[in-house]
C-alpha cells in the first residue's frame, strides 16, 4: 500500500516538494557554511518525494548515543534553520496540505504534508528510517526513560 502512495503523492506534488528541499540545500551548499543544513535538505528531500512507509527520528532515540545534532548545537542549528528556511519550507507544505484536503481522497496526502510542514521546522538531529525501525526505536528509548524514572 505504500508503494502506491507513494507514486500516487510523487506525481500529485511530492515532486515539488522534494525539489524544493533539495533547492534549499544547494543554496546551503553553495554558502559553505550551511553545509550541515544542506546535509539535513538532502534527507528530507528525498523523504519528501516518497514519505509513506518511512518516519522521521531523533537520531539520539535511534541510536542511544547524543551527537552534535542532537545536542546544544542542533538546538541552535534549529533555531537558525527556522529563521532562514524552515518557515517558508512549512508555508509551502502546509499550501500543498490545503490543495490535498480538498477531495476526500487527498486528505492521508495533506495529513502527510503537515507531518512535513512540522518536520521543516527543525530537521536538525533527525534521520528517516521504515516506520517499523522509528517505532521500535521510540518504544525502546521510552522503556529506557520509564525505567530510569523508577529507579
Amino acid at each position: 500500500m505504500s508503494c502506491l502512495g507513494n507514486v500516487i503523492w510523487f506525481l500529485l506534488g511530492g515532486i515539488w516538494m522534494g525539489l524544493s528541499w533539495w533547492l534549499v540545500g544547494v543554496l546551503c551548499f553553495l554558502s559553505i557554511v550551511g553545509i550541515p543544513w544542506g546535509r539535513a535538505c538532502f534527507v528530507m528531500g528525498q523523504f519528501s518525494f516518497f514519505p509513506f512507509g518511512k518516519m522521521p527520528v531523533s537520531r539520539e532515540t535511534l541510536t542511544g548515543q547524543p551527537d552534535v545534532g542532537t545536542g546544544p548545537f542542533g538546538t541552535l542549528g534549529n533555531i537558525i534553520w527556522l529563521l532562514l528556511a524552515g518557515i517558508w519550507i512549512a508555508l509551502a507544505h502546509l499550501g500543498w496540505a490545503l490543495v490535498c484536503a480538498v477531495t476526500i481522497i487527498g486528505i492521508p496526502f495533506a495529513w502527510q504534508h503537515v507531518k512535513l510542514a512540522g518536520l521543516a521546522l527543525c530537521p536538525i538531529g533527525k534521520t528517516i528510517v521504515p516506520a517499523p525501525l522509528a517505532r521500535m526505536a521510540e518504544d525502546t528509548a521510552n522503556r529506557e526513560k520509564l525505567r530510569s524514572f523508577r529507579s
